[in-house]
């Protein structure tokens, strides 16, 4: 058995509304160091995403971000994964639909995020035999860090 979503997911969701100022937005994700937060909005059928490269398009259209709201800026028609998929069927929707996050959902709740960063964490931190295709179950945990925040980055990374 490889390794699934769930394994390389980070479990800290980061939520913000669709009324809230992108600066707000920034502010909450740069607090939890990650590079998406889930947006609830009651008048959509299912959760949005707000990433970082939705805030860079909106700086560089010269938008104000005290004044400019998440809900003009996010995604909302999404792909989500299920927890249980296998990590490669993640990676490949998310290859397809040129995303680098995805909402990671358990029945239809809300379980983590998973981005590419965080896959190629899984597929590089467990060392070749955990590469796929994977034909054994880890006997350890083949993705360090991966209930908790990211490690904080610098300026390049």
């Amino acid at each position: 058995m490889g390794l699934e979503v769930r394994d390389g997911m980070n479990r800290i969701v980061v939520t913000i509304g669709p009324g809230h100022t992108l600066r707000e937005a920034a502010r909450r994700m740069a607090e939890h160091n990650v590079g998406a937060a889930v947006v609830f909005d009651l008048d959509q059928p299912g959760p949005g995403i707000f990433t970082e490269r939705d805030l860079l398009r909106a700086g560089g259209a010269e938008k104000d971000i005290d004044v400019e709201v998440v809900g003009d800026h996010l995604s909302a028609q999404l792909t989500y994964a299920h927890a249980d998929w296998p990590l490669e069927k993640a990676a490949e929707q998310m290859v397809r639909g040129a995303f680098r996050h995805i909402v990671v959902l358990e029945g239809s709740e809300v379980v983590g995020i998973l981005s590419m960063r965080d896959i190629v964490r899984c597929w590089t931190a467990a060392g070749p035999r955990f590469l796929p295709p994977q034909t054994s179950a880890p006997t350890e945990d083949p993705c360090p860090e991966s209930t908790t925040t990211a490690p904080r980055r610098g300026p390049n990374g």
